[in-house]
């Protein structure tokens, strides 16, 4: 145990330290930028539905889930090619449990997504498109979610 005392300025250099690690991670690994994308649809499918606050944690927690995952297996994948460059069949084993973990929670995740999104896209679709109030509805909350989202792109 670490006789060090505490400091503000190590806890602070410790974010920096996180924040490349997620630099590493989109730079270096497709599917993070894979998981990226769809979590920037996934919360804007979430502002045009304006889902509740409960669907909201779900979906924050989902894709929490999922990059925790995919952080872990790049970790385990790096440290095992540095521990063992050539093949190995006991660090493919290793490897493959970790791939296994982030396709279940990106499986996971999707099954959530359809859980909490697919009705509310099926209503959209089952309207009649002659019916102007539900198409006044559809574009004021397109028109609210480019207004209220679209100055962060900025």
């Amino acid at each position: 145990m670490s006789s060090k005392k505490f400091s503000l300025l190590d806890r602070i250099k410790s974010f920096g330290h996180a924040i490349n690690g997620f630099r590493v991670l989109f730079k270096e690994e497709h599917n993070a930028r894979v998981h990226l994308v769809v979590t920037i649809v996934v919360l804007s499918l979430g502002a045009f539905f304006s889902i509740s606050v409960s669907e909201w944690l779900i979906i924050i927690l989902t894709i929490g889930f999922v990059f925790v995952t995919e952080i872990l297996n790049t970790a385990i994948e790096d440290i095992a090619d540095f521990i063992s460059p050539q093949r190995d069949a006991r660090i493919k084993r290793i490897k493959d449990l970790g791939a296994a973990a982030v396709l279940l929670s990106a499986v996971t995740a999707v099954v959530i997504g359809i859980i909490i999104f697919l009705p509310k896209i099926w209503s959209i679709l089952s309207w009649e498109i002659t019916d102007y109030h539900r198409n006044r509805i559809i574009c004021s909350r397109i028109y609210l979610c480019v207004i209220r989202y679209g100055a962060a792109f900025y």
